[in-house]
């Protein structure tokens, strides 16, 4: 690129930069991104939040040097333009500081971060895709990065960035927390949906991920079998599939191709595959999969929808916030077939079942005995029921405690504030 195009890009991009929103801090620890001299990765799906982040991490700092790659002016930047980009940086300002917000953009951009990450600079960058860190960046930069994953606003975040406040959870404070709760389950937590209420928001992120982060990058040849698939995971998220059924359905080439297309959309945070846990690695690996979507909102933009969709809006909204926890978690099968939603394993086991309404006999029944039958053949004592709004209490069954617990009181309460 030529260098005063560069540098005509980078002002302008600087100063849009600069004039971002600060939004809402999130429960994100910015102290340490700051206190730790390596570099920092922050990845997460399209829209959620990574820039502004970045901004409030900027606010920090008197003075930096900031770079957005996913920027069409950009596209035939190349890794010797980083040099450029470096002495462009430097006409303007003596810095330390460096944000370069989607660099996968930019082949080989792995051996310009080591460099200047040498040189002293403190570097944050940010991805749409989970495999920014791969093994050639790992190589070069063993011990010297720090990841943070983001995902679309918590249930917290969102009550934040409404402006609503709860401290003591009296009834009027629980009537708005549960009124927001509605629509946080139908509408995600994507903050530009959020403000515009605009569905086209999601429609068009969802596209770009499909385009221009897989499609286009990876260069996926049948395309519309690639989107059938996509569309097929989005309306059955939380089922349990094979790539064998998969591929028969959907009249794909074959289960390996299924396996990679939706490797593919994982690496862009939309999708997240679950396994059934298992003390073999080979059965857990060779197990049947459950599939989960990163947001409600964008879920329900794109996938056909049908009447159980509450059920299967609150399993996935709390996979979410599991995994936004860091949780390691699978979903486990008893030996009668029963299913419980989630297992975290950890430093012990601990069962977690989703239930959107137990005043069914029929339903209370099914779930309280998929969760003693596990709690039996894991030697576990206790175990927690979701529900979205079932009085909170403690049902004793035959030795086995079960916490019943409503989705927004362990949306916004403390783990330690619920039995393990």
């Amino acid at each position: 690129m030529e260098s005063s195009q560069l540098l005509s890009i980078i002002e302008e991009q600087y100063r849009q930069f600069k004039r971002k929103e600060t939004g809402i801090p999130r429960k994100l620890d910015i102290q340490r991104q700051m206190d730790m001299p390596q570099v920092s990765f922050i990845t997460g799906i399209r829209r959620s939040g990574k820039s502004t982040w970045l901004h409030q991490i900027s606010e920090n700092y008197d003075t930096w040097y900031f770079m957005n790659f996913d920027d069409e002016r950009l596209a035939g930047f190349e890794l010797e333009d980083f040099q450029k980009t470096m002495i462009c940086f430097k006409k303007m300002s003596e810095a330390s500081v460096i944000f370069f917000d989607e660099i996968q953009h930019v082949s080989g951009w792995e051996q310009f971060i080591r460099r200047v990450y040498d040189e002293g600079f403190k570097v944050y960058i940010t991805g749409s895709n989970s495999k920014i860190l791969g093994s050639d960046l790992a190589t070069r930069l063993t011990g010297r990065y720090i990841r943070t994953e983001m995902y679309p606003f918590s249930f917290s975040e969102f009550l934040l960035f409404k402006k609503i406040s709860y401290n003591s959870f009296i009834t009027d404070e629980i009537a708005i927390i549960l009124r927001e709760l509605e629509e946080y389950l139908f509408n995600g937590g994507f903050p530009e949906y959020i403000r515009s209420k605009d569905e086209e928001v999601l429609q068009r992120l969802y596209e770009d991920v499909l385009y221009k982060d897989l499609i286009a990058h990876f260069g996926i040849r049948n395309i519309g079998g690639f989107k059938k698939l996509s569309l097929f995971l989005a309306t059955n998220f939380t089922k349990i599939f094979s790539y064998n059924s998969l591929a028969k359905t959907l009249q794909l080439h074959s289960p390996n191709t299924v396996k990679e297309y939706i490797s593919l959309l994982q690496e862009s945070y939309l999708f997240d595959e679950l396994l059934k846990y298992d003390v073999s690695l080979k059965r857990q690996y060779l197990s049947m999969r459950k599939i989960y979507m990163v947001d409600n909102g964008l879920r329900n933009s794109v996938a056909f929808k049908t009447s159980d969709d509450k059920g299967r809006l609150l399993e996935n909204l709390v996979f979410i916030e599991l995994k936004r926890r860091k949780h390691n978690i699978f979903y486990y099968k008893t030996r009668n077939n029963r299913e419980v939603d989630f297992l975290i394993a950890e430093d012990s086991l601990r069962l977690l079942q989703v239930c959107y309404d137990l005043s069914d006999p029929y339903t209370q029944e099914r779930e309280i005995k998929a969760l003693t039958e596990a709690m039996k053949e894991l030697s576990l004592q206790e175990s927690i029921l979701i529900t979205y709004n079932s009085d909170q209490e403690y049902l004793k069954i035959n030795g086995f405690t079960i916490q019943v617990l409503p989705v927004w009181k362990w949306l916004l309460t403390a783990e330690k504030d619920t039995i393990k």
